[in-house]
């Protein structure tokens, strides 16, 4: 495994030779770096880039900044989508129950507020807000509503949510986490009980399971998976026929695949990737947010950082802030990573684009 700094200046690096354990993808003791505090555009460089595999270079230059684009603000940033303008980024802190934009042209701004209950004070709850987004072409936004236990569709524009479903076998989500849409209109989510207070112990939790689902276009409401204790991010393949699902359990961290038939039915499922050898004492973060390239390659938040992984689960390399990092999304010309790193809002640049941006 090779550690590179998140900025090259040479006056910063101080190399060494480091252990490490080995991946399953057969990583190796190597280098490491320490990253510098440098600035870039005016925006702080943080973190630093992790080599797994030499075709990393073919995904990320290896003299990338990670940049910090705000303060420490926030108790839980998530959900990031660049929405239909192209200018801007829409990304929701949970506990906090609010939906923030950022742009390069004026900074951060609260979008959004509350972004998720707008009911009476209730201690049922432990995180209120919006969670997981996710732009339509239409400029539409799909909005994973953990704290009114919903899924909806959200107009940037008029600030508008249309509700498309609300209970599952007659009884309520526990709390909708992350979202994603197929182009027939499908849309697929997750349902762990993180907006719960007490989460699985608690006495509002209405489904026994903690479901993968697709609402189809008539409303319909179809289980995909019961068999995950706490399912989270989830995305598409470029082809749209495997489902990727991250399974945020300490004790079970990987990455779930399903191959979906033409209804959205998962035909069989398989473990995709486990993360169970990256965990330990000091290691932030667990499967969380999803993000799919246009070659197919996995964007997938986890121990360390975001890690980079083939259509194989074969680990290229991770991107690190620092921090633990809830969700990413591409941006810009579709070759910019946007991280939602706990307190704070990162990007790094790519070499390659994400799935709908124009190649």
């Amino acid at each position: 495994m090779r550690i590179h700094p998140a900025s090259l200046l040479a006056t910063a690096i101080a190399a060494a030779l480091a252990a490490c354990t080995p991946a399953p993808d057969n990583t190796q003791t190597a280098d490491t770096a320490v990253a510098d505090s440098a600035k870039t555009d005016g925006f702080e460089s943080v973190g630093q880039l992790t080599v797994f595999d030499p075709s990393f270079e073919d995904v990320i230059a290896l003299e990338a900044h990670v940049e910090k684009l705000t303060g420490d603000e926030f108790t839980w940033s998530e959900g990031p989508a660049w929405v239909n303008d192209g200018q801007s980024l829409l990304f929701t802190d949970v506990p906090q129950n609010r939906m923030y934009r950022w742009s390069q042209a004026d900074g951060l701004s609260v979008f959004l507020e509350p972004s998720g209950y707008t009911g009476p004070e209730t201690d049922t709850l432990r995180e209120a807000g919006a969670n997981g987004l996710f732009a339509e072409a239409a400029g539409t936004v799909l909005l994973a509503d953990s704290g009114s236990r919903l899924v909806a569709r959200f107009d940037p524009a008029t600030k508008e949510k249309t509700t498309l479903a609300t209970h599952f076998d007659g009884k309520r989500f526990n709390s909708p986490n992350d979202v994603v849409a197929r182009s027939d209109g499908a849309v697929f989510f997750t349902d762990p009980p993180y907006g719960l207070k007490d989460m699985n112990d608690s006495p509002v939790k209405e489904q026994a399971s903690n479901g993968v689902y697709r609402i189809d276009g008539d409303g319909g409401v179809h289980l995909v998976d019961d068999q995950l204790s706490f399912p989270n991010g989830i995305a598409l393949s470029p082809d749209e026929r495997t489902l990727y699902v991250a399974n945020s359990d300490p004790e079970r961290p990987v990455w779930m695949a399903y191959t979906l038939d033409d209804a959205g039915n998962a035909t069989d499922s398989r473990v995709f990737a486990d993360a169970s050898d990256l965990m330990g004492d000091g290691v932030h973060g667990l499967p969380d947010g999803l993000a799919v390239s246009s070659e197919g390659l996995l964007f997938a938040t986890g121990p360390g950082g975001v890690l980079v992984l083939d259509a194989n689960g074969k680990r290229l390399g991770r991107i690190e802030t620092g921090s633990a990092i809830a969700n990413a999304a591409f941006g810009d010309d579709g070759r910019t990573l946007y991280m939602t790193s706990h307190k704070f809002l990162a990007r790094v640049p790519l070499k390659v684009a994400g799935l709908g941006f124009q190649r």
